[in-house]
């Protein structure tokens, strides 16, 4: 066979963005973790574990996130995301769901064209194991002009081994045409345009859903299928290699370099201190009682955000010449999505300092953190 041939046949094999760049989801591999890699609870509506992440718990159960290094033999994954419950819930309410969440950037779906009649088949592919055999749900949160929910199925068969799953999604799945007309469309922005929610357990208002199928309903999450997999504190879910991509067929995880997954995780949120002695910037002291410096994110992020820092007598200090001020937290006034104002004042105990002189500012504590957060 030529090697023309060779490359044709292999072409037709991939999506038409199969080569780079294919995987909608960020993270999908499990690589960064910047809030925390230990066990942690999961808390409702937040992202608090692996990044780009967030859980959605009812309110009677309790369940934790570790990073795990259990995964699938041989597929070049270092961690998975291992979910336990540690507080059953043998009788889901009505109103209530457990969800591990993934929201993608609404600018970042152009490809799928949806909202026209060129509207695109995806396929989602995942790394999967479980205690817990039976039926989940995979849900598809469509935002911007008509919110639609996609539902699908998937089962897993043997206990405590890994399986995975190849879902093909269609524009028209259950005989729809919501996402090829204008109800369809994602915006082009940088807000939230499709979240991909794998349900672990469901309440009765969630379950009316039917199986491969788009719908107009709100609270379409699942079918009624769906196991309860809160039911017992000896059961655990891990998962990885998550990838979304254009067309029918799942091609291999698009294994990136963990430089350029965490660049990725940073738009979202970026630790920029964490410990004793490092470096927060350089600024001046205005006055005696204040002194001030910039933040410049390693990347642009999706939008101003919101500095998350913890706070504490003598967390930080700032050194001018043979001067130094210990201080207890930090305040911002302008902040974008390409440089953050910080400040302290006599409110966090700032004093003695020379107007005028310049300073550099650093943790002083093991507890100390600093980080901008623009999660969608």
């Amino acid at each position: 066979m030529s090697r023309a041939r060779d490359f044709a046949d292999l072409a037709s094999a991939y999506s038409e963005d199969a080569l780079s760049s294919r995987n909608l989801i960020i993270n999908g591999g499990q690589q960064v973790w910047q809030r925390v890699a230990a066990t942690t609870t999961t808390t409702n509506g937040a992202y608090n574990t692996v990044d780009r992440f967030s859980y959605n718990k009812g309110s009677s159960g309790v369940y934790t996130s570790t990073r795990s290094t259990d995964v699938p033999s041989g597929e070049g994954f270092s961690f998975s995301n291992k979910l336990d419950v540690t507080t059953a819930d043998t009788s889901v309410g009505a109103g209530d769901a457990y969800i591990l969440k993934h929201r993608i950037e609404a600018q970042n779906l152009i490809r799928l064209a949806y909202g026209t009649s060129g509207a695109k088949t995806i396929t989602l592919s995942f790394w999967v194991r479980s205690n817990k055999t039976g039926t989940y749900t995979i849900n598809l949160y469509k935002h911007d002009n008509t919110a639609y929910n996609y539902v699908r199925e998937f089962s897993i068969s043997s206990a405590d081994t890994w399986e995975k799953k190849e879902l093909t999604i269609t524009p028209t799945a259950g005989s729809t045409s919501l996402i090829t007309n204008s109800g369809g469309a994602i915006d082009i922005d940088n807000g939230a345009g499709l979240d991909i929610n794998f349900c672990l357990s469901l309440g009765s208002n969630y379950t009316g859903s039917t199986n491969d199928s788009w719908s107009s309903n709100g609270n379409h999450y699942g079918t009624s299928n769906n196991i309860n997999w809160m039911d017992s504190t000896s059961n655990n879910f891990y998962i990885t290699g998550i990838q979304l991509e254009c067309g029918s067929v799942a091609t291999e995880f698009e294994h990136e370099s963990y430089g350029d997954m965490l660049r990725k995780c940073q738009r979202y949120y970026y630790v920029h201190v964490e410990g004793n002695d490092e470096p927060l910037g350089t600024g001046v002291a205005e006055a005696a009682d204040l002194i001030a410096w910039y933040i410049y994110p390693p990347v642009t992020m999706r939008s101003d955000p919101a500095v998350v820092e913890n706070e504490g007598t003598n967390y930080y200090i700032s050194y001018a010449g043979t001067l130094t001020d210990q201080f207890d937290g930090i305040k911002t006034a302008d902040r974008s999505a390409k440089v953050v104002y910080c400040y302290a004042d006599a409110s966090l105990n700032v004093s003695g300092n020379t107007t005028g002189s310049g300073t550099v500012v650093t943790s002083h504590n093991a507890s100390s953190k600093v980080a901008l957060d623009a999660e969608i």
